[in-house]
């Protein structure tokens, strides 16, 4: 059994797309980011970044395992299911599609909705800065997914971090752009048709708080 701490974020919803592509047994958490819950005292003992998403493993050997950051808990999971997350030089392709997302495409476009929705505070720099480079990243992306089917050689754990950051913004950075980013239309739509993405996409749903 798998705790799984989480809230309706892109970063959740990667975590809970995977342990439903997987098929593994986990508990959903609810942890309300817009009420503060993340700073609890007792989630911060699983989490010590006061962020979601986090696990604990109780099905890890000797004792259970929490692990917190969205990257790591994706490595986790793969290398103890043993799925989507390939050897030889597969892994390689799929951990610099994994990094990509986790160091610049889901920071970059979290500040482009950040200061999006604070548009009203007149920080232009800041809201063409995070415009620019997010234009930039898609096109990186759409410019891959011209190249192959998925960002490694086979579906991975790199679209599955990707995805829930790619799917509701690729609309708006397509305008901001003044382009369609095709490839990774193409890409998301196949994504979405896959049953464990789509239940992924709906976790937390009715869930019990605990820690």
């Amino acid at each position: 059994m798998i705790d799984f701490y989480t809230w309706t974020t892109p970063n959740g919803r990667k975590i809970a797309i995977m342990l439903e592509e997987a098929g593994l047994d986990y508990t959903a958490h609810p942890v309300n980011i817009g009420q503060g819950e993340q700073f609890a005292a007792d989630f911060l003992k699983i989490s010590p970044n006061n962020k979601i998403p986090a696990i604990v493993d109780r099905t890890n050997p000797g004792a259970p395992k929490a692990v917190f950051e969205s990257g790591a808990i994706l490595i986790h999971l793969a290398e103890t299911s043993g799925q989507f997350l390939p050897a030889g030089d597969g892994r390689a392709d799929v951990l610099q599609w994994l990094f990509w997302q986790v160091g610049g495409f889901g920071p970059m476009l979290g500040q482009y909705g950040h200061f999006r929705a604070r548009s009203d505070a007149g920080d232009a720099y800041a809201m063409s800065r995070y415009t620019e480079e997010s234009k930039r990243l898609f096109g990186v992306l759409d410019k891959r997914l011209g190249e192959s089917e998925f960002l490694g050689s086979a579906y991975s754990i790199a679209d599955m971090a990707v995805f829930p950051w790619s799917l509701p913004l690729r609309p708006r950075i397509e305008e901001a752009a003044g382009r369609t980013f095709q490839n990774v239309d193409r890409w998301e739509r196949m994504i979405s048709q896959r049953p464990a993405v789509g239940r992924g996409m709906s976790v937390p749903a009715i869930a019990s708080k605990g820690y």
